[in-house]
């Protein structure tokens, strides 16, 4: 029986890759591939056959902006219920954090997706604004509570953004020589195969998709090799199992109805054009932007930086890992973290010191 977790295949495919004699630099943009890499050892055993293989912006919580943290900071200051996923709740802004005003009173609730939200707001008479965070993943639950009439007192701050965008900023940025990029299985569920292949036209470089199992990333880095060998630069997909060409189009269709694209800032990125999902106007009485529109300007008229020696921008742009960082694992840890690489289970810094730290 095929196993994703087969030690034998495993140490053939790592024998194969050790005999291409190879030199590669990789990016992925998913925490669960970082997950997956750091807890089962494979990082270090693709080192050791000479590919490095780094995390680039795929942790939705780490690359939300300090000034969406101070937004959902102002509603809940204002007496409005914040529903959010729990990784939020430590992730620093300017002024504080979710924790810290949830126990100065603030009425913040933890919700495991968009529908308990919806449900909240339903059975209270106050204001609930959910902070919707997310790729194209989480995005399509959004759209689909947006057209499922939810109650008046119900809204969405919306930090949702888009993966291809932020691709090609990267490889348009040059900070990082790559030799191949491993794609999100999630988002890829959703969007296909086909929104990649800009990147391989345009800047020639090798993708494929990879599903998160410890075999799915060795396939997805000896085919990645395989194609630097043969010169070749395409989209591939490994995750065949779940992930098709063209995505999931209700998903899609549902994203198209209730959002449309905006120029957005990413933590330790310029604004990104196209790369953020604004709320249509035909929505905006369920769009916490423009319903607390008001309230939100004095946070929009501050500038906002990252705390002083955090590097958790340049992790996010794969030009640094989290060792790099002077504040890793000592005055930066999960329980008093200084940047949200360090607090969303998908942030490298999470990871690094949950499975690496001595």
């Amino acid at each position: 029986m095929f196993r994703l977790r087969d030690r034998e295949m495993s140490r053939a495919i790592i024998d194969k890759l050790r005999a291409m004699d190879l030199s590669l630099r990789m990016m992925h943009v998913c925490g669960t591939h970082q997950d997956t890499l750091v807890r089962f050892g494979l990082d270090g055993e693709f080192k050791r056959v000479g590919v490095d293989i780094r995390q680039g912006p795929g942790c939705p919580v780490c690359v939300t902006t300090p000034r969406e943290i101070e937004e959902v900071l102002a509603l809940a200051r204002a007496g409005i219920t914040i529903a959010v996923f729990g990784d939020v709740l430590k992730v620093p802004g300017a002024t504080g954090s979710l924790n810290e005003v949830r126990a100065e009173g603030a009425d913040v609730k933890v919700v495991f997706g968009v529908d308990d939200a919806v449900s909240l707001a339903r059975h209270t008479q106050k204001e609930v604004v959910f902070m919707g965070i997310g790729f194209e993943t989480t995005a399509p639950t959004t759209a689909s509570a947006m057209l499922s009439s939810p109650p008046p007192n119900f809204s969405v701050l919306s930090c949702h953004r888009t993966v291809p965008p932020a691709l090609e900023a990267i490889a348009g940025m040059g900070e990082i020589r790559l030799d191949g990029m491993i794609q999100p299985g999630h988002v890829s569920t959703i969007i296909g195969t086909k929104p990649y292949e800009f990147l391989s036209e345009r800047y020639r470089i090798p993708q494929v998709v990879a599903g998160f199992e410890p075999l799915d990333l060795l396939m997805g880095v000896y085919m990645l090799a395989v194609q630097v060998k043969e010169g070749r630069a395409e989209v591939e997909n490994e995750y065949t199992r779940v992930v098709h060409a063209d995505g999931n189009p209700t998903a899609l269709r549902a994203i198209e109805k209730v959002f449309e694209p905006s120029d957005v800032q990413w933590r330790g990125f310029p604004t990104i054009p196209g790369s953020g999902l604004a709320i249509r106007k035909r929505f905006e009485a369920h769009d916490a932007s423009r319903r607390y529109e008001d309230l939100l300007a004095p946070v929009h008229e501050r500038e906002y930086k990252e705390a002083e020696g955090c590097r958790c921008g340049e992790i996010l742009r794969g030009i640094a890992v989290s060792e790099d960082c002077p504040l890793f694992a000592k005055k930066c840890t999960p329980n008093t973290p200084i940047g949200p690489c360090m607090v969303s289970r998908e942030g490298n810094c999470y990871i690094a010191y949950r499975y690496l730290k001595k």
